[in-house]
């Protein structure tokens, strides 16, 4: 794709090295030969910069731009040659650019004013496919919040941590692109200043990391709460066990006394003995149970749990 001061040389396929070399004749060549020989051993982000001349920079590497969130291995990654003058691009697939419109795009950057200006715009639809995702994702972070009050159980966890992690990869996918676009701001400074794509992409990319940032806060605030949750209701089961344990000692301690087999025990002769011994074994009972409530050890931990209630 040529425009009127720069080349724009995309390439689907990094399977033909050599078709790539034969196809481009341009004055740093041997640059580009280099750069081509590097394409297919590197498998993740990678930015480079070189100084061709004193006042002509490279900007060179590679861009995953594609992840899915539950196989490592399913990626899509595109490689990236930029000078002033040239623009390369290897194995970028514009067809997962599913809200975007792609001859609206290419338009624009036939139009631009240089290959800089249409790098950005690349980088800018790209941000724009993530903002769209990342809105899907704030409807699942969103039930997730209320899923927590509605119904808390062992299955919402699993859930917690799933959205954790897809932050992690959506943290994964934007700091290179944001490393990227400081280091066009470093090398082509003179050609960006004030430059309206520039400034548009570098607020694109703010948005997205402010909001991934933000969720990782929310959702950090969720495990924190599920943890203090789980701590409280471990705590209260404990408690609660020591409880009963010491409520229900008293009958233990009375049913191993008059279970041993000593053959003078007068009360196995009453006539009431058997009465006598209930009443005995409830009293005692009654009675630990009252000096537990006197103390303020049982609390609320014998009421029930009420419905969408943390604590309660």
């Amino acid at each position: 794709m040529e425009q009127k001061n720069w080349k724009w040389h995309r390439f689907n396929s990094s399977d033909d090295v050599k078709k790539m070399q034969q196809s481009i004749n341009v004055d740093e060549s041997q640059f580009i030969r280099e750069w081509l020989s590097e394409i297919k051993s590197n498998k993740s982000n990678s930015i480079k910069i070189e100084l061709i001349n004193d006042e002509y920079y490279l900007l060179k590497g590679a861009l995953v731009y594609d992840q899915n969130f539950n196989d490592e291995r399913e990626y899509k990654i595109f490689h990236f040659y930029l000078t002033t003058e040239t623009f390369i691009t290897v194995d970028l697939d514009l067809s997962l650019f599913k809200n975007s419109d792609i001859e609206q795009m290419l338009r624009h950057i036939r139009n631009s004013k240089n290959s800089i200006d249409g790098f950005l715009l690349i980088l800018k639809e790209i941000l724009a496919e993530y903002l769209v995702k990342i809105d899907v994702f704030e409807g699942e972070l969103r039930e997730l919040v209320w899923g927590i009050h509605n119904k808390n159980k062992t299955s919402i966890l699993e859930k917690i941590y799933k959205r954790r992690h897809e932050l992690l990869v959506w943290s994964n996918l934007l700091i290179p692109i944001n490393e990227l676009i400081m280091a066009i701001e470093e090398i082509y400074l003179d050609v960006i200043h004030n430059n309206k794509i520039f400034m548009r992409t570098d607020k694109r990319i703010k948005r997205a990391l402010y909001l991934i940032n933000e969720y990782e806060h929310e959702v950090d605030s969720i495990i924190n709460l599920e943890e203090v949750i789980s701590s409280h209701r471990g705590n209260e089961i404990m408690k609660t066990l020591t409880v009963m344990t010491a409520i229900f000692t008293p009958v233990m301690a009375w049913g191993a006394l008059w279970g041993m087999n000593f053959k003078f025990m007068p009360e196995l002769e009453w006539k009431y003995g058997y009465f006598v011994s209930l009443l005995i074994m409830t009293i005692s009972m009654v009675s630990v149970y009252v000096y537990l409530k006197m103390k303020g050890w049982t609390g609320d931990l014998l009421k029930g749990k009420k419905k969408g209630a943390f604590f309660k």
